[in-house]
């Protein structure tokens, strides 16, 4: 009798404390999928369900819950709910990819659209190729947002480029856009010998990545660009990235004609004129490293071309003291307005043309409505812009002429997709919903 309790001590002594763990386990991931069905459930109620670019989609039978693609993805988009990965906030994932490679049973398949949200991806060949000859894409254009893969499709496309030949025309090819696929064309040209222009619509380099929050931590991974070498970074902030792009730019000695938009793309027989805001070009090959913003929106009033409009939000501290109209009712526009309304001596109005905000994260909202409680800030909610002089603005709220002191007026109403310009030149364009 004496060994059998003696056994029994035994096993109570190596099974109890497992017992201990295994409850503080269970409670602590009941705990987690909790605050995950309560992120989501917010998410839904938001309307906000639809991932902007490419997002993880998960199959619950091979999923096994490890958390690794949580702890992969720093915007705390991913959540675990019954033991289950799920995308918590579509909203906030910008496509880097970093849980799929966390995930230690490849249960995540990256994918572009939804059942109930198509999106358009051009039709390319292997080679980056376009069905228009002498036509190429690479980078988020073409259905590819993570960084190191489109620097090695703009890597890749410069030498199918390579491979057309020369041709009588001044441009061997001109390179549209300069994020991480266009710098990356950029420098493989000149690395290869091809007479090139890259053109860029902003006033910086960076793509996509450009209009991300200020401090946003960027994921990527090592990457080989040509000229420069391997470049090993895992994490990195959006201004880190920026500069890692200035220096590389400036070390390999590459030029990038910036503030020039393309503003259409001419073809007749072997040779394309590519017609900007400045003027043109006549190359035998175009490659497209544009993102899938498209270009700004505009409001089409008198006066948005004065120097004191923009389109984004790059620095707050330089509206300090200034009269500033923030104009849109997305997330961008009320982070932007709840920023600047921070800085010393800053007044701000947001305007925006519905009644309320739906299509926002429920914390903007909260920010936005504390800023104006506090009078901060003055929101003109079913209002519109009329007219922006030097020193004023003139919006129409609800029938009623407003005009305010300005001193600077941002326009956060998102972009015009490229789509309309591809199919004007002949790309085909296929419907994504959900597919890899």
């Amino acid at each position: 009798m004496n060994d059998q309790n003696d056994s029994l001590f035994i096993n109570l002594l190596y099974v109890l404390p497992m017992a201990i763990v295994m409850f503080f386990y269970i409670l602590r991931h009941k705990r987690r999928s909790k605050v995950h069905k309560e992120v989501l459930r917010e998410s839904v109620e938001s309307g906000l369900t639809e991932p902007a670019t490419l997002h993880p989609v998960f199959d619950p039978n091979i999923c096994i819950g490890s958390g690794g693609c949580l702890k992969a993805c720093p915007e705390q988009a991913i959540g675990i709910i019954d033991g289950k990965g799920i995308l918590i906030s579509p909203a906030l994932c910008i496509g880097h990819g970093a849980c799929a490679n966390s995930c230690p049973v490849n249960a995540i398949k990256l994918v572009f659209g939804t059942a109930t949200r198509g999106v358009d991806i051009p039709q390319l060949k292997p080679n980056f190729e376009t069905n228009v000859p002498g036509i190429f894409i690479a980078g988020e254009l073409g259905g590819m947002g993570l960084i190191r893969k489109a620097v090695a499709q703009g890597s890749q496309a410069m030498e199918a480029i390579l491979k057309r030949g020369r041709s009588k025309t001044p441009h061997d090819v001109v390179i549209i856009g300069a994020g991480p696929a266009g710098i990356a064309a950029t420098l493989a040209a000149k690395h290869h010998g091809l007479r090139c222009v890259t053109l860029e619509q902003e006033d910086t380099f960076g793509g996509t990545t450009l209009h991300y929050p200020r401090g946003k931590i960027v994921m990527t991974a090592p990457m080989n660009l040509p000229i420069i070498g391997k470049v090993n970074i895992k994490e990195i902030s959006k201004e880190a990235l920026m500069e890692l792009w200035e220096n590389v730019v400036n070390e390999a000695g590459i030029k990038i004609n910036f503030g020039e938009r393309m503003e259409r793309i001419e073809h007749q027989d072997d040779t394309f004129s590519v017609v900007t805001n400045r003027g043109s070009y006549l190359t035998r090959s175009v490659l497209l490293s544009i993102g899938r913003r498209g270009t700004p929106r505009k409001l089409d009033v008198p006066g948005e071309e004065l120097k004191k409009v923009v389109y984004r939000l790059v620095d707050p501290e330089q509206y300090q003291t200034m009269h500033v109209l923030v104009v849109g009712g997305g997330d961008a526009a009320l982070e932007a307005a709840v920023a600047i309304s921070g800085e010393p001596g800053a007044t701000v109005t947001l305007s925006y043309r519905s009644n309320a905000f739906s299509r926002v994260k429920p914390k903007n909202r909260e920010l936005i409505q504390a800023a104006s409680d506090s009078g901060r800030l003055t929101l003109l909610l079913e209002s519109t812009v009329k007219e922006i002089r030097s020193s004023t603005v003139k919006l129409d709220q609800k029938g009623t002429e407003v005009e305010l002191p300005n001193d600077a007026v941002i326009v956060c109403a998102g972009g015009i997709l490229p789509i309309p310009l591809l199919k004007e030149i002949g790309i085909k364009v296929e419907t994504r919903h959900g597919d890899a």
